[in-house]
């Protein structure tokens, strides 16, 4: 499960393809350094007219770690992260139901859990990029591709202004509502509902270091998740411990088609009232004249039936395919997941031929859908486990939190523990650890995955690597 810190390919222009991606998220800055990387031309196209990326913290797990250090962004990273010693549930009442040593998992699953304001890991991303010589360009925004049918060479974006841009390969990775999915299939698909929406919090710690209650929640760095009926909430902090990052998770109460609204400062009040005393504490510390945005949870579970063009000038990734609720910390990890597997698939092309790259994007795909489909459904599953409402079904959730407690104990009292790599999923409710899906989401190693599935010779041999 060890990482390699990738280097350049350099190529001739027998083998270079010009790639344009559309979408310059977490998950798009990333596909580009991982195929430029590869040794290709890339450009990203951003609709926005800045770059900056919304948003508040972001959870990183080891998978997604290994991903970032193998681009060569390890030291770039360290100084924004965040390392929490522990991650634990709590009851909706404030009852410790359960916990997991990160800094223990971190080592046998070889790579930290690291927290991030959003913005300081994007702006990682768009550097190294931008060292990389990826070309961004702003305000352009897409309306549609043209594809000269199943046997094109080329792709051709057409900008909403009437621009146009011929690639070898899109990449669409512009999000949840994805009009280059739409382009794919052929007609409009909207992503699901889900029935919760997100209030996302960021809050100075300076005011809760007077309250002893609300100040060891800054001074020993965890991520806290508390379960009730129908909600739940998470809490982590960041930058050092300045800031105090806060979701609350809750039913679903938006106008028909609205993916954002305004929300209040009261509103998040009345709907935690009674819970733990430490929520309160920390909305109590709002300004109730904030301006308070609430965000529609959807998911896409899967497309049917390629993520790809037939021609293999077009391919999809991250949430364009399989956006997924947050329940599991893991919706960006798959999206920067597909970038470096994309990455490495293309870095095996010894030609530009349509074959090589129809090859190339089935082995992407290959890689990548059967594991973010599970990540979706284990989201979903989540989403029903953290909301029980009082009853048999939730004490026999938190009966087992505590029996796989001891059983992960029991486990890491091995100094030589380390995570197997597995597809079980066990019937751990705390999703992260080894009996629940910690063998299969924390294990994952992008080349290992991509070298077995390569058919015959791995390609690109001969190609020269060189430092960056």
């Amino acid at each position: 499960m060890s990482y390699r810190i990738q280097e350049r390919i350099v190529r001739d222009a027998s083998s270079k393809l010009n790639v344009i991606i559309v979408g310059a998220g977490l998950g798009g800055m990333g596909a580009a350094i991982a195929i430029q990387l590869a040794g290709h031309d890339v450009t990203v196209l951003e609709s926005a007219s800045a770059i900056g990326e919304v948003g508040a913290g972001i959870q990183v797990l080891p998978n997604s770690a290994r991903v970032l250090f193998a681009w060569g962004l390890k030291d770039a990273l360290l100084p924004y992260a965040t390392m929490p010693r522990m991650c634990n549930f709590v009851s909706w009442k404030g009852k410790h139901l359960s916990e997991m040593d990160y800094h223990a998992y971190a080592k046998g699953a070889n790579g930290p859990f690291m927290d991030f304001h959003r913005a300081n890991l994007h702006k990682c991303l768009l550097d190294r990029a931008a060292e990389l010589g990826v070309n961004l360009v702003t305000n352009a925004r897409i309306a549609d591709v043209e594809i000269a049918g199943d046997a094109a060479e080329t792709a051709t974006v057409i900008f909403a202004d009437g621009r146009r841009m011929t690639a070898d390969l899109v990449v669409g990775a512009d999000g949840i509502h994805s009009r280059l999915r739409e382009v794919l299939v052929g007609h409009a698909d909207p992503p699901e509902l889900t029935g919760d929406l997100a209030y996302r919090l960021l809050l100075p710690t300076e005011a809760m270091m007077s309250d002893p209650t609300l100040r060891e929640l800054v001074e020993d760095p965890q991520v806290n998740y508390w379960v009730g009926p129908d909600a739940h909430a998470v809490n982590y902090v960041l930058r050092g411990g300045q800031l105090t990052n806060m979701v609350l998770l809750v039913p679903d109460d938006m106008p028909a088609g609205a993916s954002t609204a305004a929300g209040s400062v009261a509103e998040m009040r009345a709907r935690y009232k009674g819970w733990d005393p430490r929520i309160t504490k920390m909305l109590d510390l709002c300004d109730d004249s904030s301006d308070v945005t609430k965000w529609r949870l959807c998911i896409r579970p899967g497309l049917e039936p390629t993520w790809s063009h037939p021609s293999g000038a077009m391919t999809l990734l991250g949430d364009a395919v399989h956006a997924t609720l947050p329940y599991l910390a893991s919706g960006a990890g798959m999206a920067l997941e597909d970038g470096g597997v994309l990455g490495l698939c293309l870095a095996k092309l010894t030609d530009k031929s349509a074959a090589s790259k129809r090859q190339a994007l089935a082995i992407y795909e290959e890689c990548r859908r059967d594991r973010t489909e599970r990540v979706v459904a284990r989201g979903s599953y989540n989403q029903h486990m953290y909301h029980l409402h009082d009853g048999p079904e939730q004490e026999a959730r938190d009966q087992r939190f505590l029996e796989f407690a001891e059983m992960d104990r029991q486990w890491m009292s091995d100094p030589a523990f380390t995570l197997p790599v597995t597809n079980e999923t066990g019937e751990d409710p705390f999703p992260w650890r080894y009996h629940g899906v910690g063998r299969w989401l924390l294990t994952y190693d992008m080349e290992n995955d991509v070298a077995a599935r390569w058919p015959g010779a791995q390609g690109g041999e001969g190609l020269v690597r060189a430092n960056i």
